[in-house]
């Protein structure tokens, strides 16, 4: 039923965990193996490693700002972390990342002659501005592709960034020198609060900022390439349940990694997410997931397609929330007001925004002709 094929690769299901300190050696991403994912991708692996500043995580309740950098195994150290990691089976997937093609390819030559099953290439990182912009210039992208697809015969996923002005461009770089595939997207520089009384940002630089903050962006970049570009796409951004998986495969995504919400609940939330998805599957009579694949994107339609409907919004016979005025007080048209114990709607007024369907917590409220 999940069973998947990505980059030809045989996963037994499309939940990836992603490139990240939770698999920052072989044991750890055994042990994600073990929990149920598909396949995992190793911390980013780089020729020279770096000592970590101190703090370099923070969280809140919609995500976190990571100032990890990279991997602090050598790479002749994975030989024996990629021989750990795949012990008891499983797909690995090796996360490279340098400053030059010639230096990307080598390390991706390295970890194919270790044992890994692709390569994921990661061309962004939020706190060093220089490999930033290179995300973004898809001539850069294209030659860094290119040198490792050549250096190695497993499959080459290249990792996008968000933060570029024509996500798709970059994509048909990757198809155009020959990548398998692309991943996105990577987290999203930024700053996750400030301390008021302090003065003090929540960590002392930018960093990426990853979880629910950025499902939009990634969903919406997903869906961007796959109306654009014919390559294998794996949705990455703020996957905290089943039904945020099922969201980016709607869109186009045939697979999908986990990240943050592995870091603050576990691993435990993999098979949850992929248990999870099973039960939808069955519950709607899907026999494969890829029957869903890209399933939503008809009905996503561009700006200049969207059409002026008369749709106002409408009351049904639903309970409202006990002392609960949000529709009223959200109403930019004055429409909605309460007489009695009814909800009224004022339909010369209203312009069908549709914001009070959604801040209703009974779902009174309903868009209609």
């Amino acid at each position: 039923m999940l069973r998947t094929n990505f980059l030809g690769l045989d996963l037994k299901n499309p939940v990836i965990v992603a490139a990240g300190p939770w698999n920052r050696d072989g044991e750890s991403i055994r042990k994600a193996i073990v929990a149920g994912a598909g396949a995992v991708v190793t911390e980013s692996i780089v020729s020279d490693t770096m000592l970590d500043v101190r703090p370099r995580i923070a969280c809140d309740e919609r995500g976190a700002q990571n100032i990890r950098l990279y991997s602090d195994i050598q790479i002749e150290g994975w030989e024996r972390e990629l021989k750990i990691a795949k012990s008891e089976g499983g797909v690995v997937i090796a996360s490279v990342s340098a400053h030059t093609p010639s230096e990307v390819a080598y390390l991706a030559s390295k970890v194919e002659k270790f044992g890994a099953d692709a390569i994921e290439i990661s061309i962004s990182n939020p706190m060093m501005e220089s490999l930033e912009v290179a995300a973004s210039h898809a001539d850069v992208v294209f030659e860094v592709t290119r040198a490792v697809v050549s250096a190695v015969k497993i499959p080459v996923l290249v990792k996008l960034s968000q933060t570029t002005t024509n996500i798709s461009k970059v994509a048909k770089a990757v198809k155009a020198a020959g990548g398998s595939g692309v991943s996105a997207i990577n987290t999203v520089r930024g700053i996750l609060g400030v301390d008021i009384e302090l003065a003090e940002p929540t960590l002392s630089t930018y960093g990426g900022i990853s979880g629910s903050y950025i499902r939009p962006l990634g969903l919406a970049s997903v869906a961007t390439i796959a109306q654009t570009v014919d390559i294998p796409i794996c949705g990455i951004g703020g996957i905290n349940n089943y039904r945020h998986a099922l969201e980016y495969i709607m869109l186009g995504a045939s697979a999908v990694q986990v990240g943050t919400s592995v870091m603050l609940e576990g691993r435990d939330i993999v098979s949850k997410i992929v248990s999870g998805m099973e039960i939808w599957l069955k519950t709607h009579n899907v026999e494969s997931v890829e029957e869903l694949h890209g399933k939503a994107l008809h009905n996503l339609k561009s700006f200049d397609e969207m059409k002026i409907e008369p749709t106002i919004s409408t009351a049904n016979g639903a309970p409202c929330t006990e002392n609960c005025n949000k529709c009223m007080g959200s109403c930019m048209y004055g429409s909605i007001s309460r007489k009695g114990g009814s909800i009224m709607v004022n339909k010369e007024s209203c312009t069908g925004c549709g914001l009070c369907t959604f801040v209703c917590p009974a779902k009174k409220l309903k868009l209609e002709w």
